[in-house]
């Protein structure tokens, strides 16, 4: 644990090894989140099957998990995926989602969720982790 507090330039991310080391079900979670033409359609994919995706901005190809896959580069992208009567933790989660899970900071998700910068910020650092939304503290500014 790093003893840098965050702050509203500190990016923040979904940390999936925390879904994988504090939630039995974080996959049956995920699954949750699918279209319905994705719930069918990987209805018979093995929990945490890998397959090959190429990041847009940096073309590194990673490995990742089938249904995350899935959420990201489909569901997520539905305009009804986030919606602005959603709560706060949930919505922030969700557009991680959608934005492939490229770091933001509370800033960033201020500009796009259109609510307070510092009420973000208060939520998803405090001593509580919300849905795996953890900070990069490697990454954070001064």
């Amino acid at each position: 644990m790093s003893l840098l507090k965050p702050t509203a330039k500190t990016p923040f991310h979904i940390d999936f090894e925390w879904w994988k080391q504090n939630e039995r079900d974080w996959h049956v979670f995920l699954r949750s989140f699918l279209c319905d033409e994705h719930r069918e359609s990987l209805a018979g994919i093995e929990e945490g099957e890998l397959i090959d995706w190429i990041d847009p901005h940096t073309a590194e190809v990673k490995q990742v998990d089938g249904v995350q896959h899935a959420l990201i580069s489909h569901c997520a992208q539905l305009p009804e995926f986030v919606d602005p009567r959603t709560a706060l933790v949930e919505a922030v989660f969700r557009l991680f989602l959608a934005n492939g899970n490229i770091p933001m900071t509370p800033e960033d998700l201020s500009k796009r969720l259109g609510r307070s910068a510092d009420t973000i910020l208060r939520t998803i650092a405090g001593p509580r982790v919300y849905r795996g939304l953890r900070p990069i503290l490697s990454q954070a500014e001064g």
